[in-house]
């Protein structure tokens, strides 16, 4: 933000606080989202995307382009990979419903959608196209399958997606592939409700090694012309012996033309067969639940009911446009324009709506169902965000960030824990500290305290003083509290950015203990805090990790890394 102050003359004009989605957007040719490319961190591992979505949406639609050729520059099967999207590869295989941006472990990525022609092929590698024409604005992507002369074009409302493939003349389908994606998990079911419809289930999970971490998303998908043929498919296991005699399908994908009721397995789809007229759309609806099947149609029908492609795409570039005018830019260039309001759109992405239309959303760590009035938010990456996406959010859009911090509180009633690193009600335990103490005490201090005050200084001060062993948040609190310090016990082992991380949340819960009148707590987390004094070499002017018995370690070497 500094060096955009910089370079610019900035003048933010930060609307009410809570009056609503803000003013009148401006002329068309200045509209704020003409600004966004949606392409920029989509290489040289920015881990973002191109694909459509509405600001804090739970659905997002995006190309998926790391799989099935040795075309490509990288591949998720590979290689480490946590992205559905790479923009220097070329091969397209569908497009994903419900993905993350941003992040650095592989998860969700699923429910591919796959426009094709000719004869029906339904293997990956095989029914996989190269691409041109990519377009993307926010709430919209569009490419054009040169495999196949297909365009296809894709938006989003909060919930739910709307596809529409511009087909040439001749025999052409629309596929659904529930076995790949970037998720580790694997296993999915298929339900046939009607010729146009169809609903199911995939086990999404296991994100940043943690393998219990692993939840349902429920689907319902409507084919808005009727086909000509429709079936599944399955991927069936490899054979030896007299058994591979018996089974022609054997190590292969089998078609299931005549077989019409549920269908289960780990590398499952269906597919949609029409005869279609040179230049002719095909609209393909999509909702999506992490509650129910009946909250997934529910979800399609409130949010798309009445709507075609053009309205529902409208409806998303309103919406950006909207948040994006929280924040007015003067002077600079449109280059400098274009860095700004991208950055933004990125920060509007996580954390998203977990709860559907009708309020409910599934419990933290648990398999109860419950509802909500306000907003339920997910996708916690609070280790990446607690220095200065929850800030910006508190002086910008505050009536989400209120909403994000009930949140937090809800799942610690639920769970007993503040969120650390949570993805759709999971616990993922992933990176480092007890990063919800200074986001919630950044907030509170700003002025936004709309919230149970006593419950988050409960839920702060368990996670600060409990024995390690006990401790979710701070699993090494017994030398903490103890020595003052993390000791390197191991090689590798994070000690010190665990000590940092602690010491930056007891500060805070010092300020926050202070200002609730807790003098005593106030002073105990302050001394605390300043413990990173510990970790200051004076031979090399940086921090550096300290052995048990309180000497520093040696050899050391700051340059490597």
């Amino acid at each position: 933000m500094k060096r955009i102050i910089l370079t610019y003359t900035l003048a933010f004009s930060l609307l009410a606080a809570y009056a609503g989605e803000g003013g009148s957007p401006p002329a068309k040719k200045n509209l704020l989202i003409n600004y966004v490319d949606p392409f920029i961190g989509t290489t040289n591992f920015g881990t973002t995307n191109p694909g459509a979505i509405c600001p804090n949406g739970m659905m997002s639609v995006v190309p998926f382009n790391v799989m099935g050729s040795s075309e490509n520059t990288y591949d998720k099967d590979a290689r480490w990979w946590s992205t559905p999207y790479e923009y220097t590869n070329c091969f397209f295989t569908g497009y994903a419903h419900v993905n993350l941006s941003g992040v650095g472990c592989p998860e969700l990525g699923s429910l591919l959608l796959m426009p094709t022609t000719g004869e029906l092929n339904v293997d990956y590698k095989e029914y996989g196209s190269k691409y041109k024409d990519e377009q993307a604005s926010p709430g919209y992507y569009s490419n054009y399958l040169t495999k196949y002369n297909v365009k296809t074009e894709v938006s989003a409302t909060p919930r739910t997606s709307i596809a529409r493939f511009t087909f040439p003349k001749g025999k052409s389908h629309i596929l659904l592939n529930l076995g790949e994606g970037l998720t580790n998990e694997s296993g999915a079911m298929l339900r046939r409700v009607s010729d146009s419809e169809v609903e199911g289930v995939k086990l999404l999970g296991t994100f940043c090694y943690n393998p219990q971490a692993v939840f349902p998303i429920y689907f319902v998908m409507r084919v808005k012309k009727t086909p000509a043929a429709t079936g599944y498919w399955k991927k069936q296991r490899p054979m030896t012996g007299v058994e591979a005699e018996w089974d022609p399908d054997q190590g292969k994908y089998k078609l299931y033309t005549r077989y019409g009721k549920e269908i289960a397995g780990d590398d499952i789809g269906t597919y949609f067969s029409f005869d279609t007229e040179e230049g002719e759309q095909v609209e393909v609806q999509m909702g999506v639940s992490f509650v129910s099947i009946e909250n997934a149609r529910l979800n399609l029908d409130r949010e798309q009911s009445g709507k075609n492609f053009e309205q529902i795409h409208a409806d998303a570039r309103a919406k950006w446009n909207d948040d994006l005018s929280r924040i007015t830019v003067e002077g600079g260039t449109d280059a400098q324009k274009t860095v700004f309001y991208t950055a933004l759109y990125h920060l509007l992405i996580h954390p998203n709506i977990l709860q559907d239309v009708n309020g409910e959303y599934p419990a933290m760590e648990s398999d109860k169902i419950m509802t909500t009035k306000g907003d339920r938010y997910t996708v916690f990456s609070l280790w990446d965000t607690y220095r200065n996406v929850h800030q910006l959010l508190t002086l910008v859009y505050p009536e989400r960030q209120m909403e994000m911090v009930r949140t937090m509180l809800d799942m610690y009633r639920e769970h007993g824990w503040l969120p650390k690193w949570e993805l759709y009600g999971r616990e993922t335990l992933t990176m480092e500290g007890d990063p919800s103490i200074p986001v919630i005490v950044d907030t509170w201090m700003k002025g936004l305290r709309d919230f149970d005050v006593d419950l988050a200084y409960e839920a702060m001060y368990k996670s600060a003083t409990l024995p390690g062993a006990e401790n979710l948040m701070r699993p090494d609190n017994d030398d903490y509290m103890s020595k003052g310090y993390v000791p390197l016990r191991e090689q590798y082992d994070n000690s010190v950015s665990h000590a940092l991380e602690y010491y930056i949340a007891d500060f805070a819960l010092s300020r926050f203990a202070e200002a609730l009148g807790k003098k005593k707590d106030a002073e105990m987390f302050y001394k605390r805090s300043l413990g990173y004094k510990h970790y200051y070499s004076k031979e090399f002017g940086t921090f550096r990790p300290i052995l048990p018995d309180g000497t520093f370690y040696s050899p050391f070497n700051p340059r490597q890394g």
